[in-house]
């Protein structure tokens, strides 16, 4: 099998399985016991946390774990809306953010709040000001993902921040970063976001495991799950610890020569672009920088098709985002393409595992699928 949907999930090493199964086993206490074991349990527990607050460049009490980047994003939006309550219902985000987000704010629309949605250009981008330019008095919360999840275009975050300051310094700034984390070089105490969503599954760690970074301008959050008191009393429920202990161990191996791991993952997208250069009529989308998201598609070929022709090569890609489970996405509606390139629109995107054969294989597949079929729209 050659895999080439790292933004949907990742491999998961079999060092980051060992330290999941080291703590199924060896050490399952309950870290809100207060016998020696589960004290134990509960020290293992810091520690995996300040692992991944370091990668993260914040403090270990700034980071709170969650199931998923799902689950950080909501609380992220639900929590900005709670602090601002009396300052305003208004929100910004963008079009193209990830469902997680959109849905969190179509039901805050379904409460009472009014959503701006910002649409980037035909290349995937937006602009700080563009952003700002939206912001009004009564804006509780700005919501903009760090890396499209399709496109893989990156959006100017430390920017947005630095305006929020200047233009309404109580709306609180949010950021989904499950594409960004250990993918492109930022630090949670100099981007000036608020809330900053991860999960583990994108770089090598468990699925079921996020993590949500809250700023210390967040004042008293509003707890996303009373109950025992775990998560500093924010996000009761028994710690995963299995699944702490693979995400930090993930982060771990992930940070280890990071700097090439990231060249090579660029190297990579820049071979696999030259290479399906090569094929007649395809198209790139989109104009993404991160290293890791390469969107392209081959017009009157549609989208499943053509994943269902390369995973029967025992090839594996994408038509957009996992979450839309094939259908058409915002983010392909949002950029406003022709019908049959919309269509099209297909996803690579890599590891630190991916190799130029692999790219290989994989454009070799998509000339066969362009030479032997004939287009459907």
């Amino acid at each position: 099998m050659i895999y080439l949907d790292h933004a949907a999930t990742t491999p998961v090493p079999k060092a980051v399985a060992d330290a999941m199964y080291q703590v199924l086993t060896e050490q399952f206490g309950n870290p809100s016991s207060q016998y020696t074991y589960g004290q134990q349990a509960k020290k293992l527990t810091d520690g995996w946390r300040k692992t991944v607050a370091d990668a993260l460049g914040c403090e270990a009490r700034q980071l709170f774990f969650t199931s998923c980047g799902t689950e950080s994003d909501n609380w992220a939006v639900r929590a900005a809306l709670w602090q601002n309550r009396h300052l305003g219902r208004h929100i910004v985000t963008t079009a193209v953010e990830h469902s997680a987000v959109l849905q969190a704010c179509a039901w805050a629309e379904k409460d009472g709040c009014e959503v701006t949605y910002l649409t980037p250009d035909h290349s995937g981008n937006l602009t700080a000001e563009q952003v700002l330019a939206a912001v009004r008095p009564d804006t509780a919360l700005v919501s903009v993902m760090m890396v499209n999840n399709e496109t893989g275009c990156v959006f100017p975050v430390a920017e947005i921040a630095a305006g929020l300051k200047k233009k309404n310094e109580k709306t609180l700034l949010h950021t989904d970063a499950v594409q960004g984390f250990l993918k492109v070089p930022f630090a949670a105490r100099t981007l000036g976001a608020d809330f900053i969503a991860l999960s583990a599954h994108k770089i090598g760690g468990p699925k079921g495991i996020g993590a949500l970074y809250v700023g210390d301008r967040v004042r008293n959050p509003r707890p996303l799950l009373p109950g025992g008191g775990q998560e500093n009393g924010l996000r009761s429920g028994t710690e995963a610890t299995a699944q702490i202990a693979g995400f930090a161990k993930a982060v771990e191996l992930r940070a280890d020569g990071l700097e090439e791991k990231l060249r090579h993952m660029a190297d990579i997208k820049a071979y696999a672009k030259m290479r399906l250069a090569e094929i007649p009529d395809l198209v790139f989308v989109g104009e993404g920088t991160a290293p890791h998201i390469l969107s392209l598609s081959m017009p009157g070929y549609p989208s499943q098709n053509v994943v269902n022709d390369l995973a029967a090569a025992g090839i594996c890609i994408s038509a957009g985002s996992a979450c839309h489970r094939g259908k058409a996405s915002q983010v392909t509606a949002a950029l406003g393409l022709p019908k049959k390139v919309a269509a099209g629109v297909v996803r690579l995107s890599f590891g630190p595992e991916t190799t130029e054969a692999d790219i290989d294989a994989a454009c070799a597949a998509l000339k066969n699928h362009h030479d032997t079929r004939f287009p459907q729209l």
